[in-house]
């Protein structure tokens, strides 16, 4: 007995052929159509019919891309939106941190849009630097660093300053690139200091590269 996904494929397997036969017929009609024509005829579709066919085609694609790209637009504002409300409602302080997570990517690393909640989802971004602890939640640590420069929550520079000295190169390097994002003034020393020393060479580039934001 045939399980549903050969029932499925094999009508497919015999389909493919026939579209290429009717593909390769149009095809051959159409040339004979075409040496048919009176030469007239052929100078009128040229000169006049398939010029006018190209904009219409050009044009329709031009419409066809914006309206995707506004649709998608749409879709992720919607998204986003949905998010925050769930935000908002979560009472779970772990799963609340995962929707500001998502919320972040999801508004394309940007605050635009995120006001609202910018200031607990910081508070949870700090919370998150202080409790995940240890080497396996390094991750963690890195992405509230991190997110905490795109909120631009300067209240954070201090706490991020001292975590460029965490024992992972993944939150100093995160640290380091928030204090860049919101041009901490008060970290270059330590920012100068973390360039020069730092084992890591991925710190040492998000050091430079967050001095040259800052100078």
């Amino acid at each position: 007995m045939s399980s549903p996904a050969q029932t499925h494929t094999e009508p497919n397997r015999a389909f493919n052929p026939f579209i290429g036969l009717l593909g390769l017929g149009l095809i051959v009609a159409g040339i004979w159509v075409w040496n048919h024509l009176h030469f007239d005829t052929q100078d009128y579709i040229v000169d006049e019919i398939i010029p006018i066919i190209g904009i219409v085609v050009i044009v329709s694609i031009g419409i066809w891309v914006s309206w995707r790209k506004w649709r998608t637009r749409h879709d992720r504002l919607q998204l986003r939106d949905r998010l925050i409300q769930r935000f908002q409602k979560e009472p779970s302080p772990q799963k609340q941190r995962d929707l500001a997570f998502t919320l972040i990517e999801v508004n394309q690393y940007g605050e635009q849009g995120l006001e609202l909640i910018a200031e607990p989802m910081a508070k949870l971004f700090i919370w998150t630097l202080n409790t995940a602890l240890g080497d396996k939640q390094h991750r963690l640590r890195g992405m509230a660093a991190s997110y905490l420069g795109i909120l631009k929550h300067t209240e954070s520079i201090p706490l991020l300053i001292r975590f460029l000295e965490d024992d992972h190169a993944h939150v100093r390097a995160s640290a380091a690139l928030a204090l860049g994002r919101m041009r901490a003034q008060e970290a270059k020393d330590k920012l100068e200091e973390t360039m020069k020393e730092d084992w890591d060479q991925t710190v040492r580039s998000r050091s430079r590269e967050a001095l040259e934001r800052i100078s």
